[in-house]
């Protein structure tokens, strides 16, 4: 298999690692000057500045590692010259795009799959079927933060640079689209541009979830808390722990406190594991988890929040 990667930036360094790890890296396509001579030397492989001529030279698969705002018409020439195509998240940066890409996709017949990271880590399925096994009773709320100072951007807000994640992960583990969202942001450094975002969403059984985003914080934070009736998970994404707290508060309003329950610690690297899923999807002509068609109710979130994605 032959897998070619557009933008070999920051994260694209990822996909390259990987590829290349897997004997599969065919081809890469980079704009900047300095970024493709290092990545000449570092992966041997045909190196282009036109992405046109890697997507010309015979790739079974291409990763668009890009900024947002050329995912849309870079993903367009892929799928018209018929190759899978991986996007990394976001999709695009309006509902609009978004659904022309999952039409234009459906419409010549060629795969679309979206870089939703946290949806291939062993945490998200554990915490997935932890829910649906009863152990915290009847879900109540999902709180979720992803915090640090920097990097910021000039072309998203932190909610969709950040938040895109964590949308996806809610909207998995509840199982359907929130019927409200609402959304409070803060400008600090660029005019139109979000630093600081708190999110939250109603869905129609009751659940609420809440997202905070920001790149102006003093410490990073990447943590998902679910609240049952009887529980609570813990997944912090730094150490790689899954908790299950037996804590809750009762109909009386007892305190009830039967401690707690480490289901999961360990290293992983669900980038691998997604890259390994979009090549057996290529092998198999199959859909991929993480489809334009499931990216795009993600995107449909982000854009109800109100804020501008540009």
């Amino acid at each position: 298999m032959r897998i070619g990667v557009i933008g070999a930036g920051k994260f694209g360094k990822n996909h390259l690692n990987i590829l290349s790890g897997k004997g599969v890296l065919a081809g890469i396509s980079e704009l900047h000057d300095d970024a493709r001579i290092e990545a000449q030397k570092a992966f041997g492989v045909p190196v282009y500045s036109d992405y046109h001529e890697l997507l010309a030279s015979g790739i079974d698969g291409v990763v668009i590692a890009t900024p947002a705002q050329t995912h849309y018409s870079i993903a367009c020439d892929a799928l018209r010259a018929g190759i899978p195509t991986f996007v990394e998240k976001p999709l695009t940066l309006t509902v609009a795009d978004a659904e022309a890409l999952v039409k234009f996709a459906d419409e010549q017949n060629v795969m679309l799959m979206v870089g939703h990271l946290l949806l291939f880590h062993p945490a998200v399925e554990l915490i997935r079927q932890t829910i649906a096994s009863g152990k915290i009773g009847s879900l109540c709320s999902l709180h979720q933060e992803r915090l640090n100072l920097g990097t910021a951007r000039s072309h998203e807000n932190a909610l969709w640079s950040l938040g895109v994640h964590d949308v996806a992960v809610l909207l998995y583990l509840v199982g359907q689209s929130p019927s409200k969202v609402t959304t409070v942001g803060q400008e600090v450094l660029n005019p139109g541009i979000e630093d600081d975002v708190y999110l939250h969403l109603l869905f129609d059984n009751g659940i609420q979830a809440h997202i905070h985003n920001s790149w102006l914080w003093p410490e990073l934070r990447r943590r998902l808390v679910v609240v049952g009736t009887e529980g609570m998970i813990v997944f912090d994404e730094i150490t790689t722990e899954v908790t299950l707290q037996k804590r809750y508060i009762d109909s009386s309003l007892n305190k009830v406190d039967h401690g707690m329950e480490l289901l999961m610690s360990g290293s992983c690297n669900p980038l691998e594991t997604e890259l390994t899923h979009f090549m057996e999807c290529i092998r198999t002509h199959s859909e991929p988890r993480t489809s334009g068609r499931s990216a795009l109710e993600v995107v449909r979130v982000l854009e109800l929040a109100g804020l501008k994605s540009n």
